[in-house]
């Protein structure tokens, strides 16, 4: 998986990067860049909502911090999941697949033993 996708305020725009997000909601950008991000953020109601939450928050200068450590979080909880994917997923072992053949050709011929005796009675 790509770090970007790993990024919580990535997604909220595909025109907008995170960084004119945060310069956004701190107050550091031109009217003029505050009006063509709002207007970008406009085609899409998660990133309205997400907007609206994210003004929410008082201090403005923790967002950066906040949004570092929700990041930080999101990537030790995915590492997780994948190590625990990788630890219950069937390693290739060919000794796995040839015990497993040998299995389904002695059931094979088990029944075709069986019902040629069962042909001849």
């Amino acid at each position: 998986m790509s770090n970007n996708l790993k990024d919580i305020l990535s997604h909220l725009s595909t025109e907008v990067d995170q960084e004119t997000l945060l310069k956004y909601l701190e107050g550091r950008l031109s009217d003029e860049q505050k009006h063509e991000l709002e207007k970008k953020m406009l085609t899409s109601e998660f990133s309205d909502d997400a907007m609206e939450g994210l003004q929410e928050i008082k201090n403005k200068a923790k967002i950066s911090s906040l949004v570092e450590q929700l990041n930080r979080d999101l990537h030790k909880k995915l590492e997780k999941r994948k190590k625990r994917r990788e630890k219950f997923r069937f390693k290739d072992q060919p000794w796995l697949y040839i015990a497993i053949f040998i299995i389904l050709l002695l059931i094979v011929l088990s029944y075709v033993v069986i019902h040629r005796m069962l042909q001849q009675q």
